[in-house]
């Protein structure tokens, strides 16, 4: 049991920075700035990226691993100042095994400008459902951790940071991966239906119903 779990876990770390580097390469997260985290379903215990370090080009060996009060259990470098409130939403939703955090420009940009996504797209509505926003707290802060973990046991999925970036949350790495990249698409969208004057007609609500009684969505 426990060597497969060093299995599952070696495959897990690999995956972490493999969704790293698709987020660094489609400019979702910076050099330095962004982080992802993961999880064997069922534990207490996820790793995470680290801080101050290339987003672009981390390794397994590069990663850390934390129980949910941030003791450090396995790594050598300093995790994500951000590790707060990924542990925050572990804690609170046991169907979360994976959370990223990105700085979406056009999600965070329409955001800012007071204009929220809209159901305009079949993504949107089928990976995104209801997009949250929370207030501005300083990164890596309880107050920061609160604010996101208010929002994740509500049942978000895509939460809004204000002034900051944006947290999506999946099942697995590619889940939230899906996630923060559908934010970021439907966001783009939207700007340019704006920018040329129009406003995006959205899914019919009734057609957004009728999705989710088909899945069992709630």
């Amino acid at each position: 049991m426990g060597e497969e779990l060093a299995v599952g876990e070696d495959q897990l770390k690999e995956d972490i920075c493999k969704v790293m580097r698709n987020l660094f390469n489609r400019g979702l997260i910076s050099a330095l700035g962004g982080n992802v985290s993961a999880r064997i379903p069922g534990s207490e215990e996820f790793w995470i990226t680290p801080s101050g370090i290339f987003k672009g080009e981390l390794t397994a060996e590069d990663l850390v691993k934390l129980d949910l009060e941030g003791n450090i259990l396995e790594g050598f470098l300093r995790p994500s100042i951000e590790w707060p409130f990924h542990a925050a939403i572990y804690k609170v939703r046991p169907d979360v095994n994976a959370v990223v955090h990105a700085h979406n420009p056009f999600t965070l940009g329409l955001t800012l400008a007071g204009v929220g996504l809209k159901p305009i797209t079949v993504e949107a509505v089928m990976v995104l459902r209801k997009v949250e926003v929370v207030p501005f707290a300083f990164p890596g802060t309880e107050e920061l951790a609160n604010l996101v973990k208010e929002k994740a046991m509500a049942g978000a999925r895509a939460i809004v940071l204000q002034n900051h970036g944006i947290v999506a949350m999946g099942a697995n790495l590619y889940e939230a991966e899906a996630i923060a990249e559908t934010l970021e698409e439907v966001a783009i969208a939207q700007f340019v239906a704006m920018a040329l004057g129009k406003e995006p007609p959205i899914i019919p609500e009734r057609e957004v119903e009728l999705y989710y009684k088909l899945y069992g969505i709630s």
